[in-house]
């Protein structure tokens, strides 16, 4: 073991060069990580804010803002719970009941709480289970802004956890790449320990013990980056308006708190022992191929690379392969519309990228055979690159990745809001639309109006199967014949018109979707009632929600008035003319085409930045990947270089070349890259339609815009690995010639 050990060292400290490019990958995950788990900490217990509508009276009352009901959960029954978006206001009789405690203060302009002067004893003996009693920070619920941060913290958790688990994956991959290049680079060495009478587990061991050193180092290191790095993290998201405004991070884990003990928290915990996992994970694979090397190689003086993939890793990367294939048949043959949401998008591609990198080796040759260069120079870096088809596969791997991740994320979330943007614009038949809170129309005639449909925001509730508590967002009108006139909705079957206060307009993803059959649901303020289906819309893109009239929307208020202009009427004047009609809060009145524009964007900037984020960090180890295995592999092709300077190359000509082998690399990265992203995005492309139905005026045709490929991101991401692969190729080989290491 002390042999082992010593040895370890030894070659830690002698090759400290072939391992820089895996502790700095393994250090920056374990820093990525750390900040991103304090990150999660913070938002999972934000600091309580002080109340502001009721922050005077010490307890406030407000209604139940939750929908609970029994479902089926196995053999047993459970409670599941759903947020509100209209609670019932506190009744009159509890009012008068809390004005004998004390003073009652209300909020006129938002009704749905009170606050009272009295003590919190006696409010719960008077309230009991009719309404909510806060008391002390829980006041701060009553606050308007209190969904809206909650909402916030919940998207800020979710694009922190896609963003830890990517860092994990490419930091798996990166330093698995990494180790198996630095087995191949000491083939040799280990064929003259085999050929010493070490055995295969000692090699083995010896591996797995330098693997080991540089994972504890590189995720202590990581902790310390980690720690620094979360307050700067938490800035960046308030910046680009992921996180509120009063979202911070301790760098320690607990707030306030400097001392040792907050190193032990579950941020730093999880982020040091996920460093280790994945320095020894990325050594396992790179130390059996090491074990099966025989005392033969030490003897090997050819550099042509021979039997670059073992049949496991063949298996293993055909395996991925098939399951990521069939992953999406399979949703496209059962739910075509699951690959359309986000969640799906930005994991299912990793198991197709995972295959490709797996694969990369035996995919690069045949990519290689179709490139052509001019020229002696030219002839000689594609068979370089054929011949060294492990240096090949080791720079195109994190290429092939980067390109991937970059035309997966970003054009399939730039696609799903294209179709967005399309089939709301097919959607909508009007020329004007006032938006606002608490609209109404004055009782007057509008001049040069056809049709009026005012709506409101709201939902409905139904119990799928008996085993969950379902949300689908829903619209309130008041004139069915209005909306018929203002929209072009994708009616499959029954007709809008028909719709009444005892019906309800559903789409084909509700379990029971046939015209004339009658649901059992719970509408937005929390009341149960029977409704009979009037209307059934294509699925679409998941936007098509329901609808019902305004008796069963509670207090929804008007937020949207979709105007249909009379023939020959300008648009500016009826614009004025609706405007001083409608009364409200913060009216606006825009032309169709520029509230399409503002509330269907291609991308949300939130949604934007936060896959900004993820490819920068794929970068980011891409670019520590191709430098490490640059630099490697300048470590050892001096006789190499030496070689062709003596059969009469010049230096410029050896630079040129060395220039051109990295290049030709992230070609076949880049091409291969592609090629998963159009495998990626061709299934998405199959989803939109399918999603598009067969009948219906103007039904579906935004599910045919097709998919959209982020070239410019791609270009951004190829263009960095390039300058990054030449950069350190040539400048690596010259700071070895400059410095006597290597001469040539």
């Amino acid at each position: 073991m002390l042999t082992t050990l010593a040895s370890a060292w030894a070659n830690l400290r002698a090759r400290r060069h072939l391992f820089a490019g895996a502790f700095v990958a393994v250090a920056l995950g374990v820093a990525l990580v750390a900040s991103m788990g304090l990150g999660l900490a913070a938002a999972a217990d934000p600091p309580a804010g002080k109340p502001q509508r009721f922050g005077a009276q010490p307890v406030v009352v407000m209604p139940h803002d939750t929908l609970t009901v029994e479902v089926d959960r196995g053999p047993h029954r459970a409670l599941d719970s759903k947020k509100i978006p209209h609670p019932q206001p506190v009744d009159k009789e509890l009012l008068r009941e809390l004005a004998e405690l004390g003073t009652v203060h209300r909020d006129h302009l938002a009704p749905d709480a009170v606050g009272v002067d009295a003590s919190a004893a006696a409010v719960r003996e008077v309230v009991g289970d009719r309404a909510q009693v806060l008391t002390g920070a829980a006041r701060r619920l009553a606050d308007p802004g209190a969904e809206r941060d909650a909402q916030a913290v919940v998207a800020v958790r979710a694009m922190l956890g896609t963003a830890g688990g990517v860092s994990a994956f490419v930091a798996v991959f990166v330093t698995a790449s990494t180790f198996a290049f630095v087995v191949a680079l000491r083939r040799r060495e280990f064929g003259l320990l085999r050929l010493a009478g070490a055995t295969p587990g000692r090699v083995r061991r010896q591996l797995f013990t330098e693997a080991l050193a540089v994972g504890v180092a590189a995720s202590a290191t990581g902790c310390a980056l980690g720690s620094w790095g979360a307050p700067l993290l938490a800035r960046a998201l308030i910046d680009n308006g992921i996180a509120p405004p009063w979202f911070t991070v301790s760098g320690t884990g607990t707030p306030q708190s400097t001392s040792w003990t907050s190193w032990t928290s579950w941020p730093f915990q999880l982020a040091f022992w996920t460093g280790l996992f994945v320095a020894l994970a990325g050594a396992w694979a790179a130390s059996r191929r090491a074990g099966r090397i025989g005392p033969v190689e030490a003897l090997r003086d050819a550099d042509v690379d021979t039997d670059v993939m073992p049949w496991s890793r063949r298996i293993v990367g055909a395996a991925l392969l098939a399951l990521g294939l069939g992953l999406t048949v399979h949703t496209l043959w059962t739910d075509p519309s699951a690959l359309l949401k986000r969640k799906t998008y930005t994991t299912q591609p990793m198991i197709l990228i995972t295959a490709a990198a797996a694969l990369a080796p035996l995919l690069v040759r045949p990519v290689l055979r179709m490139i052509r260069l001019p020229g002696a120079v030219g002839l000689l870096v594609r068979e370089n690159a054929a011949a060294s088809v492990r240096r090949t596969a080791a720079v195109a791997a994190p290429v092939l990745v980067t390109v991937a991740l970059a035309g997966s994320l970003m054009g399939s979330a730039e696609s799903v809001s294209a179709a967005k943007a399309q089939e709301a614009s097919e959607q909508t038949n009007s020329q004007l639309i006032a938006t606002g809170d608490d609209l109404s129309l004055a009782r007057r005639p509008v001049p040069g109006v056809a049709a009026l449909s005012p709506s409101a925001s709201t939902a409905v509730f139904v119990r799928e199967e008996g085993t969950a508590l379902l949300r689908s967002e829903a619209r309130a009108v008041s004139d069915p014949a209005a909306l018929v006139a203002t929209s072009r909705l994708p009616v499959v079957s029954g007709d809008i018109r028909h719709l009444d206060d005892r019906s309800i307009v559903v789409n084909e993803e509700w379990e029971h979707h046939r015209v004339g059959d009658r649901l059992t649901v719970w509408l937005g303020d929390g009341r149960r009632t029977t409704l009979r289906i009037a209307a059934v819309l294509a699925h679409g893109t998941g936007d098509n929600g329901a609808y019902v009239t305004m008796a069963n929307a509670g207090a929804a208020p008007v937020d949207r008035i979709d105007v249909r202009l009379t023939p020959g009427t300008a648009p500016a004047a009826a614009t004025d003319a609706l405007r001083a009609a409608t009364s409200g809060h913060d009216v606006r009145v825009r032309t169709a085409a520029a509230w399409l524009d503002a509330t269907h964007p291609r991308v949300k900037p939130q949604t934007r930045q936060g896959m900004l984020l993820l490819l920068c960090i794929a970068l980011t180890y891409a670019a520590i990947s191709l430098a490490g295995t640059q630099l490697m592999a300048a470590s050892v092709r001096d006789g190499e270089l030496r070689a062709l300077r003596r059969a009469g190359a010049t230096r410029a000509q050896v630079r040129l070349m060395l220039a051109g082998e990295a290049l030709v690399a992230v070609a076949a990265g880049t091409a291969l890259g592609l090629a998963v992203t159009a495998l990626n995005l061709g299934g998405l492309a199959a989803a939109l339609g399918l999603l598009s139905p067969e009948s219906g005026a103007g039904a579906g045709a935004g599910l045919e815009a097709g998919v959209v490929v982020p070239w410019g991101v791609v270009s951004s991401a190829v263009g960095v690995c390039a300058v990054v692969a030449v950069g350190t190729g040539v400048l690596g080989a010259g700071w070895r010639r400059r410095n006597g290491v290597g001469e040539w």
